[in-house]
């Protein structure tokens, strides 16, 4: 049987400035998602794995606009390096307050990665800074990385 693994979170946008301020950023935030391919190499990473929640309240953005994304993979923790170089460089080209990936694997347990920004908000080609949490039976353990 082959070894699934489930990798889904999200990017949360910046909640604050002037309407055109939110505007520019979510459209460049969506141009980026747009521009990512169809289909990919593994590990894939492609623009179908995104979903962004429309700019008003009924359509999911009350004040903080959410993209969404979720996969299931063939043991992707074994190339899973690449996989974070590949959403890594996508978070670098975007705004964003904070992201977060959850890795559930049937060998090594849950994992919950969180890149954070250093002023309360992330801009494009700006480095990043990530805390992983590893989860596996009950016991809890953490990491930060620069």
């Amino acid at each position: 049987m082959d070894r699934e693994s489930i990798v889904y979170g999200c990017i949360k946008d910046l909640p604050f400035g002037n309407e055109t301020e939110v505007l520019k950023r979510r459209y460049h935030n969506l141009r980026t998602i747009h521009s990512l391919p169809g289909g990919d190499e593994w590990p894939f990473l492609s623009r179908d794995f995104f979903a962004v929640s429309g700019g008003q309240p009924e359509q999911g953005t009350y004040i903080t606009q959410i993209i969404h994304f979720g996969a299931s993979y063939c043991a992707v923790e074994c190339d899973w390096e690449q996989w974070i170089k590949k959403f890594e460089a996508i978070l670098k080209r975007m705004y964003w307050n904070s992201a977060t990936v959850h890795l559930e694997t049937e060998l090594a347990g849950t994992h919950t990665f969180s890149w954070f920004a250093e002023k309360n908000y992330h801009s494009p080609g700006e480095d990043l800074k990530v805390r992983c949490e590893w989860q596996h039976d009950g016991l809890l353990k953490t990491k930060q990385h620069a």
